[in-house]
């Protein structure tokens, strides 16, 4: 593996923590140059540590890795141009643009204050727009590149209290799809990934029920070691030509989820009526999808 990331250079942002902090190590000790991006926010998005992606990548480089650190937010505009810019002056290229960077401010949708909705909006989805504009463009004209947006299972399927945080997780499978479509004739290839892992993020999640409960503790045993090998594939050239996919990792098992597409479908001649719509809704019944949370349908335990 290392003589396929020796001359790749990565960017990844919320890499000072969590799963973008072991991508970040795992890739730089494959031979990666890293930009490690993280602009050190509590979870809640709140101010944190601005040295942490300072710390992240002294330490890989002590440990014989090439990183280089941005502190910046990509709440910001400009931070993505920068990026790309501090990638090029520093070690001369682009290959891999990885999107982790995520906050969360947990609340009843009813309870939920605009602040609270457009900080996590701002980082999780805003930022990764911003992030995947300014990488596309330098990969169209390079015609090569990856990019792997971090996701949730939260925006896939759903759960109580985080509206904010799963439509922009939903949000950025959107945005994967629609870039996907665009790149594929630039040989620019783009994926997301729902990791299940213990991070600092899952550790805040409480179940609201009992049997949620116990199975956040079973699914703690999944660490982000695990998944590390299959992000690496993603960014690596073995995966080229797989593109506009949602993948899960969740300890040794991986995932490839569904995406929306019509499952039933009823017509009638001449229009409908209150009655027939009725009639139709009972016929399409059968295909209605559950309010299971992501707590709820993952009930197994993790393959590690």
């Amino acid at each position: 593996m290392s003589q396929d990331f020796d001359s790749k250079v990565v960017v990844i942002t919320g890499s000072a923590r969590g799963i973008g902090f072991g991508l970040a190590r795992y890739l730089a000790s494959a031979g990666a140059a890293v930009v490690v991006n993280d602009a050190g926010l509590e979870l809640n998005g709140s101010s944190g540590d601005p040295g942490l992606a300072q710390h992240v990548a002294e330490e890989i480089r002590r440990q014989g890795g090439r990183a280089v650190a941005s502190g910046d937010s990509i709440a910001r505009p400009a931070t993505a141009e920068g990026l790309v810019e501090l990638a090029l002056q520093e070690f001369g290229r682009l290959d891999v643009w990885v999107n982790g960077a995520a906050i969360t401010s947990d609340r009843m949708l009813f309870n939920m204050t605009d602040e609270e909705w457009s900080r996590v909006i701002d980082v999780n989805l805003s930022g990764a727009f911003y992030c995947l504009r300014a990488a596309l463009r330098h990969m169209r004209q390079r015609r090569a590149g990856k990019v792997i947006n971090v996701v949730s299972t939260s925006g896939l399927i759903g759960n109580v209290g985080q509206a904010n945080y799963a439509a922009s997780k939903a949000g950025l499978v959107a945005l994967t799809r629609v870039a996907a479509m665009e790149m594929i004739r630039y040989d620019v290839y783009v994926n997301c990934v729902a990791p299940f892992a213990c991070t600092r993020m899952t550790e805040s999640l409480k179940g609201t029920t009992p049997e949620q409960q116990a199975y956040l503790e079973r699914a703690r045993r999944a660490r982000v070691e695990h998944i590390m090998p299959f992000l690496a594939y993603l960014a690596s050239d073995a995966s080229d030509g797989i593109t506009g996919q949602v993948f899960g990792a969740r300890g040794n098992e991986i995932f490839l989820f569904s995406q929306p597409r019509p499952v039933r479908s009823v017509g009638r001649a001449g229009g409908w009526t209150l009655e027939g719509a009725q009639r139709a809704v009972d016929t399409l019944r059968p295909g209605f999808t559950s309010l299971e949370t992501d707590l709820e349908l993952f009930q197994y335990e993790p393959l590690v």
